[in-house]
């Protein structure tokens, strides 16, 4: 099952999908701007990512620097980060492919043919 987490006016979004596509794997793609993920599912994404919750904030989002957040995130607390990630999804890295055991943030082609084609 592959999850596809998107907002569809990025670029480097509609890239994944394209990769998804035209290599007819099957997925739900889910709008991360109109249907923010909840905690809950958050908290579980980065459970089973290699990532730690910092790395699911899109640092060079107009939202990210709007926060301050550079300087505010070494503060905060994992819940807080947590929260603010589900209070918007453009504070989310993007695009988000969730599958049963991993996770991949961003769009690169040869890290979506190792974890999706093998």
């Amino acid at each position: 099952m592959i999850t596809f987490y998107e907002y569809s006016k990025c670029t480097t979004c509609r890239k994944g999908k394209k990769f998804l596509e035209d290599n007819n794997l099957e997925f739900t793609a889910i709008d991360m701007v109109e249907n923010v993920p909840s905690i809950d599912t958050l908290k579980g994404i980065v459970d089973r990512s290699s990532y730690n919750v910092d790395d699911f904030f899109n640092k060079r989002g107009g939202k990210f620097k709007e926060l301050d957040l550079k300087q505010r995130l070494p503060e905060l607390s994992d819940d807080e980060k947590f929260e603010l990630l589900a209070s918007d999804g453009m504070l989310i890295k993007r695009p988000m492919v969730v599958l049963d055991n991993q996770v991949l943030l961003g769009f690169k082609e040869e890290n979506y043919e190792q974890a999706l084609l093998n």
